[in-house]
């Protein structure tokens, strides 16, 4: 004869008990307890109704706005540059020369070569300064005066840039020149500075000081924000351990903030390759290939040459000119592609992992 043992239910005595068994409790024979008040099947997540779904859509065209726009950019750049550039190369050689080159390519070659030249130069000299109040501010300075510090480099950002060329041309340009003279004829056998040193200082190495000020705004609020977000507890460590301050930023804060160091770079290479007004105002331009930084009349930046030539150009030099100006857009495109590549593979080696 064989007994048949019965199943307890929900809420019945534990065995050996007299007290009734929670719910949830793992039953004999039963696999994974249950959740008391829960369906044994999947529930599935409550679809957005009212606020939140209006939130969800205006965050999703948010978004797609973006890429919109810069799709319309890209669709008007190519329409107004599309006679240019389908042009045969003698039907364009005249409405070119005007411009100041002989074919398409040898006028927008030496432009391109400029702007990249400006906007690295000011990169260099803007990177080592941004970095250096960027780990003052954070670090090193007192608290009140960090955020008076924060606030006087955030003010450099809201300054126009017609004030930076004014201030450039007739500020610093004079005043910079026996410093480049000195250069020229101290160094002059470096190629960045040899040749004629210009007495007016209206060179490409003072357009790379202004546009250096120019960015160092964006550069140091963002590795300020980004060192500022370095885990404390790393920061600790590395005192624990007998580091100076020094050493701790050096092994904790820097590694941490590589991408954003990066990422501000970019943010302010891209301010110094589209910047018009400044370089029209202070460079004296010239259509080479030229690494003479001293020297006037060598280089002409992308935006500065649109901004000068627009006013006076026939229909074809203003599609002549629309073109560079698509050139100067798949740059800056590029610039931030790479930036974007550059993150996301040091991202995995940072101090936050």
């Amino acid at each position: 004869m064989t007994s048949t043992q019965s199943i307890p239910t929900p809420g019945a005595s534990a065995p050996g008990t007299g007290t009734p068994a929670p719910a949830g409790t793992p039953q004999p024979g039963s696999g994974r307890p249950r959740r008391a008040g829960l369906p044994g099947r999947r529930t599935t997540r409550p679809a957005d109704r009212g606020a939140s779904r209006v939130f969800r859509w205006l965050a999703t065209g948010a978004g797609t706005l973006i890429l919109v726009v810069l799709a319309a950019v890209a669709v008007f750049l190519v329409i107004k540059a599309w006679p240019a550039l389908s042009t045969p190369a003698e039907q364009l050689a005249d409405e070119v020369s005007l411009l100041g080159g002989s074919t398409l390519l040898e006028f927008v070659g030496p432009l391109v070569f400029g702007t990249v030249l400006a906007a690295a130069l000011a990169l260099l000299l803007a990177m080592p300064v941004a970095l250096g109040i960027a780990l003052f501010i954070s670090h090193y300075s007192p608290r009140r005066l960090a955020n008076a510090l924060g606030y006087v480099v955030d003010l450099l950002a809201a300054i126009p840039s017609v004030v930076y060329g004014l201030w450039g041309s007739l500020v610093l340009a004079p005043a910079i020149q026996p410093l480049w003279a000195w250069l020229g004829s101290t160094f002059g056998w470096i190629p960045l500075f040899s040749g004629v040193v210009s007495p007016t200082g209206r060179v490409l190495a003072t357009v790379g000081m202004v546009l250096a000020v120019m960015i160092l705004p964006i550069i140091t609020a963002v590795t300020r924000e980004v060192f500022l977000q370095t885990p404390r507890l790393h920061e600790e460590a590395a005192l624990a351990l007998g580091a100076t301050r020094w050493e701790m930023v050096r092994t904790a804060v820097l590694p941490f903030a590589r991408s954003g160091i990066v990422s501000a770079a970019m943010l302010g290479l891209g301010r110094a390759l589209g910047e018009t007004m400044a370089v029209l105002m202070i460079l004296s331009p010239g259509m080479l290939y030229s690494f003479k930084l001293l020297v006037a009349g060598q280089q002409q930046t992308i935006a500065a040459n649109i901004a000068g030539q627009f006013p006076e150009a026939n229909p074809m030099g203003v599609s002549t000119l629309i073109a560079t100006g698509l050139a100067l857009f798949l740059i800056t495109l590029l610039v931030n592609m790479a930036a974007r590549a550059i993150v996301a593979r040091r991202k995995d080696f940072s101090g936050a992992n």
